[in-house]
């Protein structure tokens, strides 16, 4: 796997996308997924791209118009989901969407009715064996529920209680509160980190089988689950923790580890490595946090790599490195290792960029507000 690439330098191929979007992109077999927005034709899209070479194998569309959201955050910002057969993207109040894998034909849709905040939506529909699940909100309604995944109608529906923040500067109570979280199956648990708590639902019915306080307001990773723990953070000065898998009821008390009261927040989810965390806030931060007890093995500033150094994407693990994009689309590579900072590649697109990096199959594909690109050494 690459750890040097740049505008030409390891570059498979690069296709122009139609405007911005904040969702990263799914890889499959010989395909890959991205959800997109052309805003001014009032379409959402799902767009299935040739691995070997970029070009569109199909495009599907959802006729939508405008709806509120922050310009950081275009349309298209929640991930689709796919197990080879059926994809499902989820487009706010423009509903779920199941499309066949292969050729783009629509499977069902289902409306779930209006999502409304003032900075949109991005969590992401999650597939597992007969069920699609999502995190709806936030805003007015929100609500964890699970879908059939061949009809899309309702098997269960867990209402989030509306709530509202400490008011920041122009935002108002309710602009402060809410979940952008994707959930994270575990165990026989759906994991959801929702305001001021993670809970644990049962996959089948819904049914609340545990939960921790000790989250903020604002949540936007999702629960990080690895030796027996799970880590879940908040993000802009929220808290984090480190809950033990298992129990019953409120488990606050007997099952958290360790708890963070206030750090400068994440939007990406974290990864683990032989007991030890790595994550990256959204000033651009690294961490490495011992995972048995919360401690800060060490903490380092990102190389600086482009016009604006923070990070809204997910760090991702591939063997011993890291690797993590930032609001500029540029990529630094560090080592996964406890005892210092080690970056070992910063690769420049200069291409701004809210998404993750993927891995697959030695190859890296990285989605901007400009393309897609698949970066890979040459045979």
């Amino acid at each position: 796997m690459p750890v040097e690439w740049g505008k030409t330098a390891n570059v498979k191929w690069r296709v122009s996308l139609p405007e911005a979007g904040n969702s990263t992109p799914v890889v499959w077999g010989d395909t890959v997924y991205v959800t997109q927005a052309e805003k001014a034709a009032g379409k959402r899209l799902l767009l299935a791209f040739e691995r070997g070479t970029g070009k569109v194998r199909w495009s599907a569309a959802v006729a939508y118009g405008d709806e509120p959201t922050h310009p950081t955050n275009p349309f298209g910002s929640a991930s689709p989901v796919t197990d080879g057969d059926v994809v499902v993207a989820w487009f706010g109040s423009a509903g779920v969407h199941a499309f066949d894998a292969k050729t783009g034909k629509t499977r069902w849709t289902r409306d779930l009715g209006i999502q409304k905040h003032t900075w949109g939506y991005g969590s992401s529909p999650v597939l597992w064996r007969d069920f699609v699940y999502l995190n709806f909100g936030p805003g007015e309604r929100s609500f964890v529920v699970a879908l059939d995944r061949k009809t899309g109608k309702t098997v269960w529906q867990a209402d989030v209680p509306k709530g509202a923040g400490a008011k920041f500067n122009q935002w108002s109570p309710e602009d402060m509160y809410g979940s952008w979280s994707t959930p994270v199956v575990h165990g026989g648990t759906l994991l959801v980190s929702l305001p001021r708590k993670l809970v644990a639902y049962e996959l089948a019915t819904g049914k609340v089988l545990w939960s921790s306080e000790g989250l903020s307001d604002l949540i936007y990773p999702s629960p990080v689950v690895a030796e027996g723990m799970i880590v879940a953070a908040s993000g802009f000065g929220g808290s984090a923790m480190a809950v033990k898998t298992g129990g019953a009821g409120d488990v606050t008390a007997s099952h958290r580890v360790w708890h963070w009261p206030k750090n400068k927040g994440f939007i990406g989810t974290g990864v683990v490595k032989d007991g030890y965390l790595y994550w990256v806030d959204i000033g651009g931060i690294a961490q490495c946090v011992k995972l048995s007890n919360g401690e800060a093995m060490w903490s380092a500033r990102l190389p600086r790599a482009g016009e604006d150094n923070g990070v809204w994407g997910s760090p991702v693990l591939h063997g011993d490195h890291v690797y993590v994009m930032n609001k500029s689309g540029n990529t630094v590579v560090f080592k996964a290792q406890p005892g210092s900072f080690e970056a070992v590649g910063t690769n420049l697109l200069d291409e701004p960029s809210n998404s993750s990096v993927v891995v697959s199959g030695g190859e890296i594909f990285l989605r901007t507000h400009k393309a897609l690109w698949c970066i890979r050494k040459p045979s």
